[in-house]
């Protein structure tokens, strides 16, 4: 089943805000075997939004809109639906009484403006919104469907989960039977992989499809599969998963659709051991994404964004002479931090980071991009000098995601 995504709103084609709901949507809609076709982000103009309208319906029998539902008057899309799908703006009880409910919650109190929330299109069937004042609102046209919901992305994904999602699976059945298997893949980049797979893909049957999704230091794989069939097709994933993991060995660090950082949790928590990390240029990272993951503390015991000298030599015990010598980025230096931040927390193991993000800050032989990492489990003590392309933001993540990949290795 195919899908087209509209994102309404200005702030959207400036770049003032960006349009995180059409990712997720498309994330959440391919396990269940239905593809995004194309997203359109037009401005809060009402003949833009209608000319989206008609040509994704062109396309798909299901357009999602987001966005444009605010209480302001540069909000136009119900107004357009309106039009698009004849009737007219009615008062209703029933979403009245779920915006005070909103209201009350939240400990507000209601304006004029959101109380025009609950003026709704005569054409459509409102989902009432559950955690937002805009309701979510169900058109039907010659057999298509298309259901415009807030651009908050809470509220779009909230509801998307609870309400949209669950109806249009029932609205649209389906018979095929979807079955995907994802394997976390290091120390590939994506063409060497594909090199390195290309017999795997030529005998692969042909309702069986692999896909490459690739991150800075980490690739997902993902197999596909859609069969009438159910018992053949998870046959025939569990022959090419094992085939997989016979090519590709140890380079594998999980067979499931899991961040880094939660693999990472998970072999903690099975070894029963404890982490911290001493951060300079990567400047906490590394423990936001630890943290991101619930129940991260368990394991992870904290960190020290050691950003100047001083509290390298202060906290982490970082010797002067060593940051007088060869200086904070160095393998001296990021090794010091690994085990000074782990005596200090009284931790099992640590991850460490030294380098120049950028874009200033270069020295004689330690370009931009330059970044010591150090990671420790016990007595065993790693480090490697890495050379990180991109920009600031990019030096930042590549380091990140390189020294919870050495932590793994020695986990390992």
């Amino acid at each position: 089943m195919d899908v087209s995504i509209i994102a309404i709103g200005d702030e959207l084609l400036i770049g003032q805000v960006t349009d995180t709901n059409s990712g997720w949507i498309a994330r959440h809609l391919s396990p269940l075997g239905w593809n995004v076709h194309t997203v359109r982000v037009v401005a809060d103009d009402s003949e833009e939004i209608f000319k989206a309208i008609d040509e994704s319906f062109a396309e798909t029998n299901i357009v999602l809109c987001t966005g444009g539902l605010g209480p302001t008057k540069d909000d136009i899309t119900k107004p357009t639906l309106c039009r698009y799908f004849g009737g007219e703006l009615v008062y209703d009880e029933a979403t009245a009484r779920n915006v005070q409910e909103v209201v009350d919650t939240r400990h507000l109190k209601m304006n004029p403006l959101t109380a025009a929330q609950a003026n709704v299109p005569s054409s459509c069937r409102v989902i009432q919104n559950k955690v937002g004042t805009a309701p979510l609102m169900w058109f039907e046209k010659d057999g298509k469907v298309l259901v415009s919901m807030p651009g908050v992305p809470f509220e779009t994904e909230t509801m998307m989960e609870l309400e949209v999602i669950p109806q249009l699976l029932k609205h649209f059945s389906v018979n095929d039977h979807i079955v995907y298997r994802t394997f976390i893949v290091i120390d590939y980049s994506e063409s060497v992989l594909a090199i390195k797979l290309d017999e795997f893909e030529r005998q692969m049957p042909d309702y069986i499809h692999l896909a490459y999704l690739p991150k800075p230091g980490v690739i997902r794989l993902r197999l596909t599969g859609t069969s009438k069939d159910e018992a053949k097709i998870i046959a025939d994933m569990d022959r090419l998963s094992a085939q997989l993991h016979d090519i590709l060995g140890d380079a594998i660090v999980c067979s499931e659709d899991k961040s880094l950082s939660e693999i990472l949790g998970i072999k903690l928590r099975e070894k029963g051991l404890t982490v911290a990390s001493a951060e300079s240029c990567t400047g906490g990272n590394i423990a936001h994404q630890i943290t991101e993951i619930a129940g991260s503390s368990e394991y992870f015991v904290g960190t020290v964004v050691s950003y100047c000298n001083r509290v390298k030599n202060a906290l982490l015990k970082v010797p002067n002479e060593i940051l007088d010598t060869v200086g904070a980025v160095s393998q001296e230096t990021a090794e010091q931090m690994s085990r000074g931040v782990s005596e200090l927390l009284g931790t099992d193991c640590a991850m460490s980071t030294t380098g120049i993000a950028g874009p200033g800050g270069a020295e004689p032989g330690k370009p931009v991009g330059t970044v010591w990492i150090a990671a420790k489990y016990g007595d065993k003590l790693v480090s490697e000098c890495f050379h990180f392309p991109g920009s600031r933001d990019r030096v930042i993540d590549r380091a990140t995601t390189t020294a919870i990949i050495m932590l793994l290795k020695l986990l390992k």
